[in-house]
């Protein structure tokens, strides 16, 4: 291994990112720097801790160091202890990050996406449809197509950047002066100007205004789903391309039915008599009533399936289910008639006196209790 240790230099890991070998670097420069801290020893430091971060920046010279050899073999050493930073500009970028030139930035540029709610009935959603739907949003200007320009004028040259696109700053520091650049405010970073401007747009280069869409609704779509029309959403600034239009799919609640995914739910009641004996009755459904078969002995809380009676699948074919729930109701008053023909059947199938919630052999908890004192 190399004499100097440039991680314990830097107080970091062997392992240590990029990243964080910065980081230590800016942090022990700003404490080091002669102009800040006047320690004898803050200069040598300050030296040391640069010539750690060139070695320990640079991939190369960081293996070099990593395999035990010497990172400035054949460089000529470091020339001052600044030898590889290209002089204070680099030490700046290292420091500060750099600012960098980005140029004027287009006038046009792509517009936003849109959002817009639908309501659907549960029929429509199901099955699809076509629906008109009106939105607000911005179009190209027709006044002057999108240049934002009076008629026979042109943009010009901002005076503030001169057409760069952003405007520099000097300000001062430990270090020194420091440079920083940012987008202009005259023209907000494009470099040009509109000296007129559109009467309609205000140069804007577009306008709101509302529209008239059909919107395909596919066979199968749920709440909550979003529908894409491409190119329909608001034109950018200058007339530029417009975004995408997604339109919200809001179900209804249906009065009868209740989906699930593809299926779907229904509730029909049944009297205990045609529960027992059987029966046919009319349930709701997409495609109109639909009749169901009720078999003899039918008991409260069981569930009917009618296949292929839900909503269509919204990819791939067929359809979902249909579900129907069955309730027998009990009867909670009875003519004199009625309650003597129950009795007579409650005879005739030996059900008298039903064993009720306990089976024969089996105790209640208050039984249970009871014996366990000895019956006290």
């Amino acid at each position: 291994m190399p004499t100097t240790d440039y991680y314990a230099i830097l107080g970091v890991r062997r392992d240590a990112s990029p990243d964080e070998i910065k980081k230590a670097y800016r942090r022990l420069a700003r404490e080091l720097h002669p102009d800040v801290n006047k320690d004898p020893d803050a200069e040598d430091r300050f030296k040391g801790v640069s010539q750690a971060y060139d070695v320990l920046s640079d991939p190369e010279k960081r293996r070099i160091h990593d395999l035990g050899g010497d990172p400035y073999a054949g460089a000529g050493g470091m020339a001052g202890g600044f030898a590889g930073f290209g002089g204070l500009g680099d030490i700046f970028d290292a420091f500060l990050g750099g600012a960098t030139s980005r140029g004027p930035r287009p006038r046009t540029r792509p517009g936003a996406d849109a959002l817009i709610r639908l309501d659907l009935e549960l029929v429509e959603a199901a099955f699809g449809a076509t629906r008109d739907i009106t939105v607000d949003t911005a179009l190209v200007c027709q006044t002057c197509g999108g240049a934002g320009t009076a008629s026979g004028t042109h943009p010009a040259t901002c005076g503030i950047c001169h057409g760069r696109g952003e405007v520099s700053q000097v300000t001062r520091s430990f270090l020194g002066q420091v440079m920083t650049a940012r987008a202009c405010p005259e023209c907000n970073g494009t470099g040009t100007v509109i000296p007129h401007p559109c009467p309609e747009c205000a140069g804007d280069g577009r306008v709101r205004a509302r529209r008239t869409l059909a919107v395909k609704i596919p066979a199968g779509v749920e709440h909550g789903m979003r529908i894409r029309l491409a190119g329909e959403g608001e034109v950018g600034p200058g007339g530029g391309p417009p975004g995408d239009l997604y339109v919200e799919v809001h179900e209804l609640p249906h009065p009868m039915l209740q989906r699930d995914g593809d299926d779907l739910h229904c509730t029909v009641t049944l009297p205990m008599t045609a529960a027992a004996l059987g029966t046919t009755v009319k349930v709701p459904a997409l495609d109109g009533e639909q009749e169901l078969d009720v078999r003899p002995g039918t008991q409260s809380g069981q569930v009917i399936e009618l296949r292929a009676r839900g909503v269509p699948h919204l990819r791939g074919v067929g359809r979902g289910d249909l579900l129907v729930h069955v309730i027998v109701a009990t009867p909670t008053k009875l003519e004199p008639e009625q309650e003597q023909l129950l009795r007579e059947l409650a005879r005739m199938r030996g059900e008298e006196a039903p064993p009720g919630q306990f089976a024969p052999g089996q105790q209640g908890l208050f039984s249970r209790i009871r014996d366990a004192w000895g019956g006290r």
